[in-house]
C-alpha cells in the first residue's frame, strides 16, 4: 500500500512539474489563447499610422507536435498564411545583419530559419517576439545570435 501511495505522489509530483513548465499561455487581442493552426494578425505595439493596418495573417507551428497551445515559453516556428506570387516559402527567416544598424531583419522566401517565441513587453500588454536561428552544424556549433524584435523605421532620403 505504502509502494502505491508512493508511485502516485511521484506521478501528481511529475504532472504539477510539467504544468509550471509550459508558462501561462499567449493571449490574442480577444482574450482567448493563441492556438496552432489559426490564422492571427500581428499588430504592431506602436501604431504605426492613422488607421488599423491589418496587414497579412500568419500561422504559428510549434515545433512540439504535442503543443496546440502557444505558450509564453513555447518554441514555434512562423508562416503567413496568405499565398505569395513573389516567393514560395512564407515561413519567417532572419536576415543578415546590418553593418550600420547592427540588426537583423525578419524576412521571408530566404534568410536563416528562425525558431521564435512570445514574451510579455510588459505586463499585461503586448507581446514580443524573440528568435533564435536553429544550430543546423554538428555540436559544438557556437552560440546562435538570438534577438528580441523590434519595430524598424526606415527614413529613406529623398533626392539623393
Amino acid at each position: 500500500m505504502l509502494r502505491l501511495i508512493s508511485v502516485l505522489s511521484l506521478i501528481c509530483l511529475l504532472m504539477a512539474i510539467s504544468c509550471m513548465a509550459q508558462g501561462p499561455p499567449v493571449l490574442d487581442t480577444d482574450g482567448n489563447p493563441v492556438t496552432r493552426g489559426v490564422e492571427y494578425y500581428v499588430n504592431p505595439a506602436v501604431p504605426i499610422g492613422p488607421g488599423i493596418v491589418r496587414g497579412l495573417p500568419v500561422i504559428f507551428n510549434p515545433r512540439n507536435p504535442g503543443d496546440s497551445i502557444i505558450t509564453e515559453n513555447t518554441q514555434f516556428t512562423v508562416a503567413f498564411s496568405a499565398a505569395s506570387t513573389c516567393v514560395r516559402d512564407t515561413a519567417w527567416g532572419i536576415g543578415e545583419e546590418d553593418t550600420e544598424t547592427t540588426s537583423r531583419l525578419i524576412v521571408i522566401g530566404g534568410g536563416e530559419p528562425a525558431i521564435f517565441g512570445i514574451s510579455p513587453y510588459q505586463a499585461p500588454g503586448p507581446y514580443t517576439f524573440g528568435y533564435c536561428p536553429p544550430c543546423n552544424t554538428p555540436p559544438p556549433c557556437g552560440r546562435p545570435r538570438c534577438g528580441d524584435s523590434q519595430v524598424f523605421w526606415n527614413r529613406m532620403e529623398q533626392g539623393s
